[in-house]
């Protein structure tokens, strides 16, 4: 499995052939090179996880493409055939299974409504919580996709997450809210995290990729 890191929450998960993108939203260069993707899974609602410009592009390279979300961006997006999935199911499309998790977005304001969230684990690989900390409970996380930034996100949170989780590999994520110095100094924290259960942490820029 390749997974390449895109700016702030996209990523893309290529195996066998086949590309599954997550997350392409407000913030992130349009996708390209999209030929074998087999489906798309967007975490929530907000504008910096997806947008109808992406995924029109999607749509135009491979019409047809199962996109998976909530319920928040089915109502949202109704020009669009999204499949509600829920936390607990599981999907197989194009080789990649997705089992979901989650439930709620982290409360940014007691003033702002808290959406929908999905977490998605990518063939028993890749977990990736959407903007939240929800644990996978029973799932020993290989590669763990953990937020660097955000209006809902305290460090120290998102130390515990990583502890909590406890993964062989850890790369940062949702970081376009941050300064160079900002990016940074979070990465310290998280691979300090990762650390502490025997995992290694990775620094990964947009594009990068980490074959695992």
């Amino acid at each position: 499995m390749r997974i390449t890191k895109y700016e702030h929450a996209a990523l893309r998960v290529d195996e066998a052939n086949a590309t599954l993108l997550i997350d392409p939203g407000s913030f992130t260069t349009p996708p390209d090179d999209l030929s074998g993707i087999v489906a798309v899974v967007i975490t929530h609602e907000h504008p910096d996880h997806w947008t109808s410009s992406h995924l029109d592009r999607v749509l135009r390279a491979a019409p047809g493409t199962p996109i998976f979300s909530t319920a928040g961006v089915a109502a949202a997006a109704p020009g669009y055939e999204i499949t509600v999935v829920s936390p607990g199911d599981e999907v197989t499309v194009g080789g990649f299974t997705l089992q979901f998790f989650g439930g709620r977005h982290a409360v940014i304001h007691e003033s702002m409504p808290v959406v929908d969230n999905l977490a998605v684990l990518v063939n028993d690989e890749l977990y990736y919580p959407g903007d939240s900390y929800a644990i996978p409970e029973g799932i020993e996380v290989r590669t763990l996709a953990a937020p660097l930034g955000a209006p809902w996100l305290k460090i120290g949170e998102a130390m515990d997450f990583v502890l909590a989780v406890a993964p062989r590999r850890c790369f940062g994520t949702h970081d376009m809210t941050l300064s160079t110095v900002g990016r940074d100094m979070h990465r310290q924290r998280l691979q300090w995290a990762t650390e502490q259960g025997g995992g290694t942490f990775f620094e990964l820029d947009p594009t990068e990729s980490l074959d695992v």
